[in-house]
């Protein structure tokens, strides 16, 4: 996850993709089905060489087929209106407004990774994108013989060891998380309150280090604030999402943090309706008629994607570089004070620029945040 709400920095144009299913998930009636394919390792057996990406044709057309392809895989539902959603939406608009291909492989096991992006590699794609970091161990594909002069983009949280064979994206979760917190803070010192809370999944690295950033960045405004996590060991279960919200508004929480996937609205419709402010996981809500945001926390992997496949598209998206985005420095990530808070956004924004410039000291701040 990063469990970038969809960004919807570029709207998402309707022409048809193929989506593939993936994980026994079928996405519609024109969702087709391929065997698994086989592992790298088992591939590799052939002895057959694995080609360098200086081998391949010219960006965008890699293979040099006539067409341009661009396989996008993701752990998680693309149709959560979250981060893996964000990732997708981009992906989509910029293919379909220059009449190339998409194909989506969502809800991917880690473990089938490699399976899955063999799968992509021998329908002839000349990009394939991983949208999240969970799935950074298919990136052992990439000298498969099947892969050979296939281009390669992923996003993570955190760098992932650099090839030749790749490109990639990375940001600072635990700068959002502070920053996140900080705005958070704003509105809980405005409420009299002390007590926020933190709905998540799977208890994982990325969504500990939020957690103790969120707090971090709380209590950079109000010094006594407490923090209710909960993990409820799934992105996407509303239900479970529900009663750990339920729970916390209960004990007296005045805003919450649903670092989720497809449960984030019914967790921000449960406070929406409690009086209780809420922060999206990822992307701008902002103006979301179905639900309302207090603030949105946009990183959505999306937006970083769309400056790639920008490079791409022009031949300048280089195999075996790394970009990173910075909070207070680049215009994503970046947090957002909805309506009716926009008269806070000034604080928020000094904020950033304090964090990007070191002025706060995030690693410090959450290494010794605990309740």
């Amino acid at each position: 996850m990063r469990k970038f709400t969809g960004l919807q920095l570029a709207a998402a144009l309707t022409a048809p993709v193929l989506l593939l299913a993936a994980c026994g998930k079928s996405t519609g009636a024109d969702a087709t089905t391929s065997a698994p394919a086989p592992s790298a390792a088992a591939a590799s057996a052939t002895g057959a060489p694995a080609q360098s990406p200086a081998a391949a044709g010219g960006q965008p057309d890699v293979n040099g087929d006539g067409k341009v392809v661009v396989g996008v895989m993701s752990p998680g539902d693309t149709n959560d209106k979250g981060y893996y959603q964000g990732f997708v939406d981009e992906a989509r608009a910029f293919a379909d407004a220059r009449g190339w291909t998409t194909i989506v492989v969502d809800r991917i096991n880690p473990a089938d990774g490699i399976n899955q992006a063999t799968n992509l590699c021998r329908q002839k794609v000349d990009l394939i994108a991983i949208g999240a970091s969970e799935l950074k161990d298919s990136l052992a594909a990439t000298t498969d013989p099947a892969c050979a002069g296939v281009n390669w983009y992923i996003s993570t949280t955190t760098p992932v060891d650099q090839t030749e064979y790749f490109t990639q994206s990375n940001d600072y979760p635990d700068e959002q998380a502070v920053a996140a917190g900080y705005a958070a803070g704003l509105l809980l010192k405005e409420k009299g309150g002390t007590s926020a809370g933190y709905i998540s999944g799977p208890e994982l690295p990325f969504s500990s280090i939020a957690a103790k950033g969120f707090l971090a960045g709380l209590r950079l405004v109000v010094p006594e604030a407490k923090l209710a996590v909960t993990f409820t060991g799934d992105f996407d279960d509303s239900a479970k999402a529900k009663e750990a919200a339920q729970a916390q508004i209960a004990a007296g929480v005045q805003v919450i943090w649903p670092y989720l996937g497809g449960a984030t609205d019914a967790v921000a419709a449960l406070a929406n309706e409690h009086d209780v402010a809420t922060l999206t996981p990822g992307g701008n809500r902002c103006e979301d008629p179905s639900v309302h945001y207090d603030i949105s926390v946009i990183y959505s992997p999306g937006a970083y994607f769309a400056a790639a496949l920008s490079d791409f598209e022009n031949g300048k998206l280089p195999m075996g570089g790394t970009r990173s985005w910075r909070i207070g420095v680049d215009p994503v990530p970046t947090v957002i004070m909805c309506d009716p808070n926009t008269a806070l956004q000034p604080q928020v924004d000094q904020a950033m620029k304090d964090i990007a410039a070191g002025t706060i000291d995030v690693q410090s701040l959450v290494a010794a945040a605990s309740n």
